[in-house]
């Protein structure tokens, strides 16, 4: 059976708002997070989710030890709810699939930026070459 809970946290984080969107299924959670810019309405988020899912860039799963959920009586559920909203941040597994992330981002644009240095390397010496058999193509 598939289990898949979502949690989404929007906290400010000078000077913008941003949203953190944690998917956790069978075990395992994947982090995206959202950069909103000023502070964002309930239905603003409702609606960017939904016109903007596909272009998430989730990072990397990363193993959540989670036991399974219990029957929550309404009034401590009430009370873990309002916890929650008055802290900020995001949590520290959320944190970690987005470090994993950017670490990730970093690697591959380094590893662009010196593939695209090299070619460019290449290119400049073959004109220097074809301008130096140019040169001598008289005698």
């Amino acid at each position: 059976m598939l289990n898949i809970t979502c949690n989404l946290t929007v906290f400010f984080e000078d000077p913008f708002w941003v949203g953190v969107y944690e998917s956790t299924s069978n075990g395992k959670l994947e982090a995206a997070k959202v950069i909103f810019g000023p502070e964002p309405k309930d239905y603003e988020i409702y609606s960017y989710f939904l016109s903007n899912w596909k272009r998430l860039r989730f990072s990397p799963t990363v193993k959540n030890a989670t036991t399974k959920p219990k029957k929550i009586n309404p009034k401590r559920l009430q009370r873990e709810i309002h916890n929650e909203l008055s802290q900020t941040g995001t949590g520290t597994k959320a944190q970690q699939a987005l470090k994993l992330q950017h670490e990730q981002n970093k690697v591959e644009r380094k590893s662009f930026n010196r593939k695209r240095t090299e070619e460019e390397k290449q290119h400049k010496y073959q004109l220097r070459q074809q301008k130096k058999k140019e040169k001598h193509r008289g005698r």
